[in-house]
């Protein structure tokens, strides 16, 4: 489905930007997130850009923003994000299909080194997977799109996870104001003002769902160290909605290891769950095992 006029089209490229990694925008991340490890003094945060890909939103969003919603995010880490370098940006659409009464756009946004001799090295990659309602002219009028009340409707998913492996360890989060401002700030949107969430179909703030991602990335680096920096994946579905003043806790625990040339790779089944067991976020994620 391709709504007139809409400049959303695979293929598109959406932007760039450059930045410089310094200690203060590290440092900001940190308190965000309540995320410190000891790498952080020699490396970035591998998601420190989570949200590069809604710098270029008016290039791949669809016009109509009533109800939209993060459905999936993909991580893959290729190196670690030294302190002090010069990163680029690119984004791109890549995909864009139907399904279940909503249009889907993917958006892959790359960071890549800009430093002299290791120009275009790609460093981090996430995908997007953002889904928008059709235009308002085609919906109800009145009410919130999703509450409180039929996100706790939602079809149960499958029993989740069914591994058996060993736990990685856990994080457990309070989602404030503060941290969805620090996080989605400093503007105000959906993520970050009650009243802006309330103009597009929200009860309330809905926290931003690249958040869960970065705290199953705290998980994984703290248990993986560089073997998370460099060579990371995560595939994971947001699964219902997160909002302002819910607890969470990430979790990753062990399904199985595989060979990867001279390494080898430890997979995990990773989630994010609200205190009344509602899980927020689930799938995947791999990292390099220290061979130490």
């Amino acid at each position: 489905m391709n709504i007139k006029g809409e400049p959303a089209l695979v293929g598109k490229h959406c932007g760039s930007n450059i930045y410089t990694i310094d200690k203060e925008t590290v440092a900001f991340y940190q308190s965000a997130l309540g995320d410190e490890h000891p790498l952080h003094e020699r490396y970035a945060p591998p998601l420190l850009h989570h949200s590069e890909c809604y710098e270029f939103v008016g290039d791949w969003y669809l016009a109509n923003l009533f109800g939209n919603l993060h459905g999936q995010q993909d991580w893959s880490m290729f190196a670690p994000i030294p302190i002090g370098s010069r990163v680029r940006t690119r984004s791109t659409i890549i995909d864009r299909y139907s399904r279940r009464g909503r249009d889907w756009v993917v958006n892959e946004t790359d960071l890549m080194s800009d430093e002299p001799g290791e120009e275009g090295k790609l460093l981090v990659r996430g995908r997007t997977f953002q889904s928008f309602l059709p235009p308002k002219d085609d919906q109800e009028v009145g009410g919130f799109v999703v509450d409180e009340k039929s996100a706790a409707k939602k079809p149960t998913r499958p029993p989740f996870p069914t591994t058996e492996g060993p736990d990685l360890g856990s994080v457990e989060k309070v989602i404030d104001d503060r941290r969805c401002w620090m996080f989605s700030g400093p503007a105000k949107n959906y993520h970050t003002d009650r009243e802006e969430a309330k103009k597009l179909g929200f009860p309330t703030i809905v926290v931003q769902g690249m958040m869960s991602t970065c705290f199953i990335s705290q998980v994984m680096q703290d248990h993986f160290g560089m073997g998370w920096l460099a060579g990371g994946r995560m595939s994971v579905k947001l699964t219902n909605v997160l909002w302002v003043d819910e607890t969470v806790t990430a979790h990753a625990r062990v399904r199985d290891e595989t060979p990867e040339g001279t390494e080898t790779r430890v997979h995990c089944d990773v989630w994010v769950e609200k205190t009344d067991g509602t899980r927020v976020t689930l799938g995947d994620a791999s990292a390099i095992k220290d061979s130490d």
